[in-house]
Parts: C-alpha cells; sequence; structure tokens
C-alpha cells in the first residue's frame, strides 16, 4: 500500500507539471477535477472537500485546497510559512486527523491555492510542518520537487534531510511561493477587471496580456490593487514601463513625440503611434477604474521623459 500511494504522488505531481507547462501558472479546476489516470483509474486532484483524499490512495490526503470565496482562512503566517485552516472545529475530523498523520509521516501532498472563482495556483510538494488544535490550524511549508525524487529507489515519503538545510530550503521556496500567488493574484482581478483584453488595443489573447502596475510594487503606493493596474498587451506594458507611451488622468493614450515622428513600418505605424490621443478601454465598474492619482503621478513622469 505504501508503494501504491508513492506511485501516486509522483504520478500526480509529473502530470501538474505538465499542466502547467501546457496552462501557465493558474489552472482551471475542471482539469483538477478530472485529475490523472493511474493505472486506468481516474484520480481527481481536487475534490468537493479542502483536504482531499482520493480514494485510491490508502490513507493520507493528496492535496489541500483554498477557494477564492471559501470558507477556510488559508493565509502565510508572518515567518512565511502556510496556514490551512482545520476541517470544522473538531481536531479528531477525520480530515484533520489524515493531514496530522501526513505530517507524521513527511508525506508530499500538492497545494492549490484559489485567485478566482475556478482558477488556481498549484505549488507542490507541500508539507505539514506543524499543529496547532488551539487555533485549529496546521502549518505547510512547500518544497523543491527534486527533494522528492533525488534518491533513486528511496521512497518520496521516506525522504530525509539535514533539518536546518531543509528549514531554510522550504522557508525559501514557501516566500516565492507567496510572492507568485500575489502576483498572480493581481494579474488575474486585473484582467479580469478588463475583460481580458489589453486596455490598448484590445488583443484578447490572454497568454500575451499582463497585468501593469500604473504605480511600481517597489513603491510605497504601488499596492496589488485593480485600481492601480490596467490590463495591457507584452507591447504596451513595455512601452508604458519605458514611457514610450503614457496614459493621462482623463484616460487619454499619449504617444511620446520623438516616437511620433519615428518611421518604421507597420507595427509602430498601428501598434503605437496610432494608438497617440485615444481612450483606453475601462472595466464595465467604475470601482475599478485606474485611480486618476495614480494616473498623473505616472503620466508626470512621462511628460519628463519628452
Amino acid at each position: 500500500m505504501k508503494h501504491l500511494d508513492d506511485n501516486i504522488r509522483i504520478t500526480a505531481f509529473d502530470w501538474l507539471a505538465e499542466q502547467v507547462r501546457i496552462y501557465g501558472e493558474v489552472l482551471p479546476r475542471s482539469i483538477l477535477e478530472k485529475g490523472v489516470t493511474f493505472q486506468e483509474t481516474r484520480v481527481p486532484l481536487v475534490g468537493p472537500q479542502g483536504i482531499w483524499k482520493p480514494r485510491l490512495l490508502p490513507e493520507f490526503p493528496l492535496s489541500i485546497t483554498s477557494t477564492a470565496e471559501g470558507p477556510y482562512d488559508d493565509s502565510f503566517s508572518q515567518d512565511g510559512l502556510l496556514l490551512y485552516k482545520y476541517r470544522g472545529s473538531n481536531p479528531q475530523h477525520r480530515d484533520n486527523a489524515g493531514l496530522r498523520s501526513a505530517m507524521k509521516k513527511r508525506v508530499p501532498l500538492i497545494y492549490f491555492h484559489g485567485i478566482l472563482p475556478s482558477k488556481y495556483i498549484a505549488a507542490w510538494p507541500v508539507y505539514i510542518v506543524g499543529d496547532n488544535p488551539p487555533s485549529l490550524t496546521f502549518t505547510a511549508a512547500v518544497d523543491d520537487y527534486a527533494s522528492v525524487t533525488m534518491h533513486p529507489g528511496q521512497q518520496p515519503s521516506q525522504q530525509v534531510d539535514n533539518e536546518d538545510a531543509m528549514f531554510s530550503r522550504r522557508l525559501y521556496i514557501t516566500t516565492m511561493t507567496r510572492k507568485r500567488v500575489h502576483q498572480q493574484t493581481f494579474r488575474q482581478h486585473v484582467l479580469a477587471a478588463y475583460r481580458e483584453q489589453c486596455a490598448c488595443c484590445r488583443l484578447k489573447h490572454e497568454q500575451l496580456l499582463d497585468a501593469a502596475h500604473i504605480i511600481p510594487d517597489s513603491e510605497p503606493e504601488g499596492v496589488p490593487t485593480i485600481n492601480n493596474g490596467i490590463a495591457l498587451c507584452k507591447l504596451h506594458h513595455s512601452a508604458f514601463d519605458a514611457l514610450i507611451i503614457g496614459i493621462n488622468p482623463d484616460y487619454s493614450i499619449h504617444v511620446r513625440s520623438d516616437i511620433l515622428k519615428e518611421a518604421d513600418g507597420p507595427m509602430l505605424t498601428h501598434g503605437l503611434q496610432g494608438m497617440d490621443r485615444t481612450k483606453i478601454v475601462l472595466p464595465y465598474s467604475k470601482r475599478h477604474y485606474p485611480d486618476p492619482a495614480l494616473l498623473e503621478k505616472r503620466f508626470h513622469l512621462f511628460e519628463q521623459a519628452h
């Protein structure tokens, strides 16, 4: 049974890596519910419960999931580790007991972080590293997949590493996962507000779209809110960041004067020069419109670049 459990997990991890190559970091719930086929049996990676154990697994859960609007208060702790709430308030509930057993046996799990309804970022392998019944909370850490498979012939859940080195590695990787979650949450919310199209040229291919910050996130006002973001294609995002184009507080696009004088083929003519003095596409909801005060501050930098 132990060998079966390990093989299912490795199969699921490899399958997830392939889905990320196909879909990018944000995965649709539909493919996770369909899951992976193991020995002609379908193994869903998510289920109705946040703590999910498919029927084929003999003992331990396979994944833990937070949803964008779910009842569980999932978050990252101040020290950078993942906090995951118990199911319900009974520490001995079978799902909570399953995670506790996975912690004791060092069983690797998958973590799905919901950033929008039916859209998730996946992280694996994830290990339960702490249990706090008074707060009804588990602590989890993300590790490097190489730590699961780096020793051929050794079962993945039996992998034992130098404890100090392992803690440092997991803390770093979990911190990077938190950064990915925040970046993708901002991107997905901004793209949804703009109906998955570039605000300048209306390009609708999501793979070619970015969520551009009006004020960079390195500055105090650069908060990851929709009002500080604009959905832009790769070309117009780069032009916006390079101050080749600017967007003023009345939502008009301005192209830098030296660029307007250039002659360099149809991309320049239609992709940049043709945008001058046109209006950007705005979100349906006024509460998601770009903040005029932030646009004014950014437009002042654009004017200085002339």
